[in-house]
């Protein structure tokens, strides 16, 4: 007796027909799946169909089908679900952006000699790069004698500044005749916009496929929601992780995007809890307005875990994952509570925005963990991946010596301590970017009367705070911690998830979120903070598999609690504890 197909599975079949369809008739299409559908599942599909579909055309033409993901553990991924096929040229965007305009060095040589970031460079080496060879390093930019080693951040501008020539956009479409495109909704929007312009729509370009989420985009810089005459639309109305109850909340939200869960009898649990019966003094201020005071909240969460525990939630790590909001509680959490209150007025530092922390957190600090194990390639890999010319047994001493005493500059230190003994050594380097900026600090003068910049009154906070705190951030920043915030797990899920939403960052209010999407048009001047707000909203809402709890311990106005019973039903909304 042949298997009942599930809903979830019913649904995952007619967005993979829609997209064979699309594969077939040579149709470009954007796959729109939203959280627990199984996006990659069904991009492994069109790889496979098209694996198959090619294998006598494409090897005789040297041809192949373009993946092209967000990051390298997605790429890894999907080389490893396609048997790692010749066929299909898998890499992240700007690796596959490379790929595409190395080979044109006279152009590219043009290109650099007018970008701004370069005129410094260029005019130390007398004005021109000559004929040296353009290289890509994720170092520094560097001009050396025979080489001109471009930086991550030049690699895209190059591209979109190539696809203005025929050639260059001819040579694409030989190389790659069909691409594919990996949560679309995070790639750089400018790329996208070059993408629509040079190719979407013209004969002769390359079949596209998008896939992704528009409502999980979460990240500056990403495009958002592709749409273009030519391009097909396909929403894949499955979801393979969460239990009816949270998956009916998630329709609720998104009425537009209805999902079908693959067992609908399967329990859960959804629980709001609110703090507007709160009788205390509320913090101020355009962050922080309207929040609980930092223990009050505390003292909250905890009563919240107590109510949720007698009501069989498991808290240990493995089942459960708190994702929070409300930095300053969170900080005090994590133990870096100095580091959050140095960057108050934004939250630069946690999506590593800020070139120190970014520089501290990617490098210096992956590249001090290899040297402690002694794994001295992988040391210089994490500072960028340009090995030091070593002439001589004491240019190893000097390394050595260099590397053990910022290792103990890291445990009782300031981060201005650390920064010091790199610009003296300069083993490894700082990047220009944070070079430029302490630059701009030493050379401020207080006595001229002059308001300091915002951002140089947070390096200067920022140097005196512990460089234990930076080590703490990074700990959490990956993952090794219960708490989370919601940017840090996008694509993931939990069995429990319980989510703190509160105030105290500058880009976010869900308050005001909440407010917006019980009327009937979102005011133009608010749509894109509506959007942020939402899709964070959406993702942290969407990662749970059983059941889902969320606490706000900010004052929440009528229209706020109305959208809330609507997306949650009333009943589930009840005061905290």
């Amino acid at each position: 007796m042949p298997e009942v197909e599930s809903p979830a599975e019913a649904a995952s079949r007619r967005a993979l027909e829609a997209m064979y369809a699309c594969l077939d008739a040579g149709n470009s299409f954007r796959l729109e799946a939203g959280a627990g559908a199984g996006k990659t599942y069904s991009l492994i599909k069109a790889l496979r169909f098209l694996i198959e579909r090619n294998k006598d055309i494409f090897p005789k033409r040297s041809q192949q089908i373009a993946c092209i993901t967000f990051t390298n553990v997605a790429k890894d991924e999907i080389a490893a679900r396609t048997d790692r096929s010749p066929m299909v040229f898998c890499e992240t965007n700007h690796a596959f952006c490379w790929s595409l305009i190395s080979g044109f060095q006279k152009p590219l040589r043009a290109l650099i000699e007018a970008m701004p970031d370069w005129r410094e460079k260029i005019e130390e080496v007398g004005g021109s790069v000559g004929t040296r060879a353009i290289e890509y390093s994720l170092g520094h930019r560097s001009i050396r004698d025979h080489r001109v080693f471009i930086h991550h951040d030049d690699v895209l501008p190059l591209t979109i500044s190539l696809m203005a020539h025929e050639k260059f956009r001819r040579m694409i479409a030989d190389r790659f005749p069909i691409i594919l495109v990996d949560e679309y909704q995070d790639t750089d929007s400018d790329w996208v916009e070059a993408i629509k312009a040079h190719f979407l729509g013209r004969p002769g370009a390359p079949l596209f496929g998008f896939f992704g989420d528009h409502w999980q985009k979460i990240y500056g810089g990403g495009c958002g929601k592709l749409e273009h005459a030519s391009v097909t639309e396909i929403g894949k109305e499955a979801n393979f992780r969460s239990v009816k109850v949270v998956v009916d909340s998630l329709n609720r939200m998104r009425p537009e995007l209805q999902q079908f869960v693959e067992d609908p009898h399967a329990e859960g649990q959804v629980r709001v809890f609110h703090t507007n019966h709160w009788q205390g003094q509320r913090q101020k201020g355009a962050h922080w307005g309207g929040d609980l005071p930092s223990p009050d909240a505390q003292a909250t969460l905890e009563r919240v875990k107590v109510t949720l525990e007698q009501a069989g939630w498991d808290f240990s790590p493995s089942h459960t994952k708190i994702l929070m909001l409300t930095h300053r509680l969170l900080a005090s959490q994590q133990g870096y509570s100095n580091l959050a209150a140095t960057f108050r007025f934004n939250d630069a530092f946690t999506k590593k925005e800020h070139d120190h922390i970014a520089f501290f957190v990617d490098q210096l600090e992956p590249a001090c963990d290899a040297f402690i194990a002694r794994r001295y390639g992988a040391m210089f890999e994490a500072l960028g991946g340009t090995t030091p010319q070593m002439r001589s047994h004491s240019d190893k001493t000097i390394w050595h010596d260099a590397m053990t005493q910022l290792v103990a500059l890291r445990e009782g230190g300031t981060v201005g301590q650390v920064v010091e003994h790199l610009r003296a050594q300069r083993k490894p380097r700082l990047p220009d970017a944070v070079e430029k900026r302490e630059r701009e600090l030493r050379d401020f003068d207080k006595a001229a009367g002059i308001e300091m910049p915002r951002v140089l009154e947070e390096l200067e906070e920022l140097r005196d705070v512990a460089y234990s705190e930076v080590k703490a951030l990074r700990r959490y920043l990956d993952g090794h911690s219960p708490f989370e915030t919601k940017h840090g797990v996008k694509g993931a899920e939990f069995e429990n998830v319980l989510v703190v939403v509160g105030r105290g960052w500058n880009q976010y209010n869900f308050g005001e979120m909440l407010e917006l999407a019980g009327v009937e048009a979102v005011p133009a001047a608010k749509e894109e903070a509506f959007e942020r707000n939402r899709n964070l909203f959406y993702v942290a809402c969407s990662r749970p598999q059983k059941r889902l709890a969320i606490l706000f311990t900010q004052l929440l106005s009528p229209g706020a609690m109305a959208t809330l019973e609507n997306w949650f039903e009333a009943d589930a909304v009840t005061p905290a504890p």
